[in-house]
């Protein structure tokens, strides 16, 4: 007996220990962020979630375990008055009700607790969209948070009543069957099959008012629950439109209310079928729901095929206009300014000169080689990392300058294996250092870009742009904690042959006390942050420094970016994040993908996080947005007006190119306002594709970021994308948001005639390809050994002409490390096309040089000429052959060069297109 009493007091203590364990695991977890959200300065966020569920879960606790406390007394009381069996009790367990009132309110409440409190907000804050829906009149904030937030409720409520009633039948079962308290003598437990069925029979009589009260319970939630589903009609999918259609209204709208007047009658049967001992008439209630379903589908399917279908048009067609309203209501499209573009004007040397600042800011640069080349020559170290290439503006040299930048990260999971121990991961190399920045529209001598930003510590070349504090503590793949304010510096910049060190001196971190010591040694599951003896009292720990789940953890309500950009501002170095609400419940509005996982969008807040610092600040961006508002009055003062932003970083505010994208995306079928056009999808666009890359990748165009004057307006920073017909390459429209000033925001789309030709990206790139002049001179320059990479084809407006650009990258066809260098850019206007060495020189090519033969020159000699180069040309092609052949690659290059040189005489004296 000792050994087993021995052991079950082992086993006790050892539960208790892993007990006691996850309570302070749990306990510390909380602690830790706690004094994160304290430090960064929204501790109301950390509390808001906790005060709401001790507001709704005690009293909530409370309560119903005091209701089944006596709910279960009472079914105890029932139970031992019943003489169902000869029953012996032995002794009375008063504990057994409260015990299990206890576990079962805690249960309920542990889940109405999860699913409902931020939805229960929600509830109470909603702000009005001041637009109803076009069917029960409603307000728009009554589908997006207070429909989710009753069918939650009416879920919450159905698994509660199952629950109960389980517990119901259990407990009932155990008074009866319990060995030991109140045991039951049957026929010395040889139970005949006879007499268990008088036993069930029995028992069902005993328990037949709860479970008739159970059932008329289900059947009124059920009730509520078809009330609800009336108005999920709104979100019906059908083949033409999404929304409630003819057949919605006309079946399956009466038969949810029918279904909730039957459910109620249900109920009703169910108590008097529960008082009467009379199972069988409470069963009426769901055959007769049942039968109504079954009738209703059958209504459904035969009016939608036998009616509709033939005449789908003329009885669609008013819920089709409903679906195209709100959906462009819903994605931000109804305000879109559209305007006439007629593509035809000739432009002249002088429209050139009128549009400079256009043209200067014409990206012959691509993101993509800029990214490669700036980890290239950047990069410097193993364990320094451009992630990507963002673009903005700045004024440069007095002139408003678009261009491209990136930030300098501290990747120390690069360092070598040897040198990846704690210290330096964590106390040693903890920050990125400074940006690189080039503008868009310019490259070096040997096709590099011309960076202005460049090397450690940062260097302006030709800039205002001044980076005083170039050190980035926080950013997009900063994924470790650091630890600062050490007794040893930490690893600056790489200065020669040696390094520079640093000490912190920003705000950031939660000091490192013992307690605190010990609280993250177990967040960790390190013990070396005890034990380190580098960390001091003074030492400060800084967590959750990746910028996005910084964001996720303060605001999980918003949706982020992906793609966060860097911004030089006063010296500092800020990340601007674009936050979006959401919702999938707006009525009639089109699902943006088959998963509906929106179907109403706004980029409503601008993020900006100090790099050094850590500091977060909400911007809002969009005071008309009403979700935006509805957390504003959940967690009040987190939004800041965008008002109360530097007016520096202001000017770096742009147009989401995420949300852009959508919105372009939804506008390719839903600039259609007339509902016979819509229906045939007589006009529907698509966005234009381009060849790119090495392997010239047929791809759509991607949305750009261009400087540039648009009819009627002035310079400045747009977002544009063009549109080709629907299985077609001619362009059609272009949308383009503006990103400066008051107009931030605006969408404008310009509509390109339907009866006149105007070539797509794609038909250009077609050009190129068949270019007797252009072709030749790119499978040359992709020779062995080499890659020409094509970049994004632009489509800039010019006045009311179209220009296009496209730049062509060189680089190695072998080594993951090859450097893409600009050496040609093709220019194309109406019927000319022209490849050069840069921008300028094609623009001169193409609107810059008379044409004319000079005045000591006759026909006759141009045309000997002609003739001349033709034969120069073909003789330098078949010597640089025989070069590559040879392996002579000097003598190659050298040949190109000069049969470069002759087609462009060649092409200059012929006027070739």
């Amino acid at each position: 007996m000792k050994p087993t009493n021995g052991k079950k007091i082992l086993s006790v203590i050892l539960m208790i220990l892993a007990a006691v364990s996850i309570m302070l695991v749990a306990a510390n977890k909380y602690y830790i962020d706690l004094l994160w959200f304290t430090e960064v300065g929204y501790t109301q966020v950390f509390l808001k979630e906790i005060v709401t569920r001790m507001q709704i879960g005690v009293p909530m606790f409370l309560v119903l375990t005091v209701i089944l406390y006596f709910y279960f007394i009472f079914l105890k009381s029932a139970v031992t008055k019943r003489d169902l069996v000869v029953v012996t009790i032995k002794k009375k367990i008063a504990l057994i009700p409260l015990a299990a009132s206890i576990v079962l309110s805690f249960i309920i409440t542990s889940l109405a607790n999860s699913l409902l409190w931020f939805k229960l907000l929600e509830f109470l804050n909603a702000s009005s969209f001041n637009t109803k829906d076009p069917v029960f009149g409603k307000d728009i904030s009554f589908y997006v948070f207070k429909l989710p937030f009753l069918e939650s409720l009416s879920g919450v409520l159905l698994t509660i009543l199952f629950i109960v009633f389980i517990a119901t039948l259990a407990f009932t079962a155990l008074t009866f069957l319990s060995k030991g308290r109140e045991a039951i003598q049957i026929s010395e437990l040889e139970i005949r099959k006879e007499e268990m069925k008088d036993f069930f029979i029995k028992f069902g009589q005993l328990t037949s008012k709860q479970i008739g009260i159970f059932a008329a319970i289900f059947f009124l939630l059920l009730s509520f629950d078809y009330y609800i589903r009336t108005f999920t009609i709104l979100y019906s999918p059908s083949s033409i439109s999404f929304g409630a259609g003819y057949t919605d209204i006309a079946v399956k709208l009466n038969l949810y209310r029918i279904q909730t007047v039957l459910c109620i009658a249900a109920a009703v049967l169910a108590v008097l079928a529960g008082f009467r001992k009379k199972f069988k008439l409470m069963l009426l209630g769901p055959i007769v729901l049942i039968a109504v379903s079954l009738i209703g589908g059958v209504a459904a399917f035969g009016l939608e095929n036998y009616i509709v279908a033939p005449n789908q048009y003329d009885k669609e067609e008013p819920y089709l206009k409903k679906h195209i309203q709100y959906t462009q209501l819903a994605y931000g499209l109804d305000n879109v300014e559209n305007k006439e573009f007629s593509a035809s004007e000739d432009i002249t040397l002088e429209d050139i000169k009128a549009n400079d600042l256009t043209v200067k800011n014409i990206p012959i640069n691509d993101y993509k080689p800029t990214l490669d080349m700036y980890n290239s020559i950047q990069g410097f170290r193993i364990y320094y990392e451009f992630n990507d290439i963002d673009i903005d503006r700045y004024m440069i040299n007095k002139l408003y300058t678009q261009v491209f930048i990136s930030a300098r990260e501290m990747d120390n999971g690069q360092l070598e294996e040897n040198a990846k121990n704690w210290i330096n991961q964590h106390l040693k190399y903890t920050h990125g250092f400074g940006v690189a920045v080039s503008p868009v529209n310019k490259v070096n001598e040997v096709g590099q870009p011309d960076l202005t930003v460049k090397d450690i510590p940062p260097k302006s070349i030709g800039t205002d742009i001044e980076v005083t504090e170039p050190r980035i503590y926080f950013g997009e793949s900063t994924d470790t904690y650091a630890i600062t304010n050490c007794k040893t510096p930490e690893f600056d910049y790489p200065s020669g042959s040696d390094n520079k060190e640093n000490f912190y001196e920003g705000k950031a971190g939660i000091k490192l006390t013992l307690f605190n010591r010990l609280a993250f040694a177990i967040r960790e599951q390190n013990i070396k942050i005890i034990l380190s003896t580098d960390i001091t009292s003074d030492s400060k720990i800084l967590i959750n420094r990746n910028i996005k789940a910084r964001l996720a953890a303060i605001a999980p309500f918003f949706s982020y970016d992906e793609d966060p950009y860097i911004v030089v501002s006063e010296g500092k170095l800020y990340w601007i994040v674009d936050a979006f609400t959401s919702s999938n419940r707006y009525p009639y509005s089109k699902p943006y993908n088959t998963e509906n996982t929106f179907n109403y969008i706004r980029n409503s807040v601008k993020v900006v996080i100090d790099a050094y610092n850590g500091d977060v600040t909400f911007y809002q961006v969009d005071k008309d947005d009403p979700i935006t508002n509805t957390y504003n009055k959940i967690y009040p003062g987190i939004l800041k007006p965008i008002s109360e932003m530097s007016e520096d970083l202001r000017s770096h505010v742009r147009y989401s190119q995420t949300m852009f994208d959508i919105q372009s995306d939804i506008y390719r079928t839903y600039h259609m306002n007339n509902t016979k056009v819509f229906y045939n999808k007589e006009d529907q666009w698509e966005v234009a594709r381009q060849v790119y890359g090495a392997e010239k990748e047929t791809m759509k165009v991607e949305s750009a970021y261009l400087i540039m004057k648009l009819p009627d307006r002035d310079e400045e920073f747009t977002l544009m994308i063009p549109y080709t017909a629907r299985q077609k390459d001619n362009m059609v429209a272009w949308m383009s948001a503006m990103n400066d000033g008051d107009d931030y925001g605006k969408l404008m789309v310009y509509n390109f005639p339907k009866q006149s030709l105007v070539y797509g990206p794609m038909q250009i790139e077609q050009r190129v390809d068949q270019d007797t002049t252009i072709s030749p001179q790119l499978t040359l320059l992709g020779q062995q050994g080499s890659q020409v990479v094509r970049g994004n084809m632009l489509t800039i407006p010019i006045e009311e002409a179209i220009l296009y650009v496209e730049p062509i990258y060189i680089k190695a066809s072998d080594g993951d490390r090859a450097l893409p260098e600009l050496k040609k850019v093709i220019a194309s206007y109406k019927n000319k096309i022209i490849m050069a060495d840069s921008l300028e020189s094609a623009l001169e090519q193409i609107f810059g040089k008379s044409q004319a033969p000079q005045p000591n020159e006759t026909p006759g000699e141009a045309d000997k000429d002609v003739n001349s180069l033709i034969t120069k040309a073909n003789s330098l092609f078949t010597q640089a052959q025989e070069a590559q052949k040879g392996g002579d690659w000097a003598k190659y290059g050298e040949l190109i060069k000069q049969l470069e040189s002759v087609l462009g005489d060649l092409k200059a004296l012929t006027n070739t297109p």
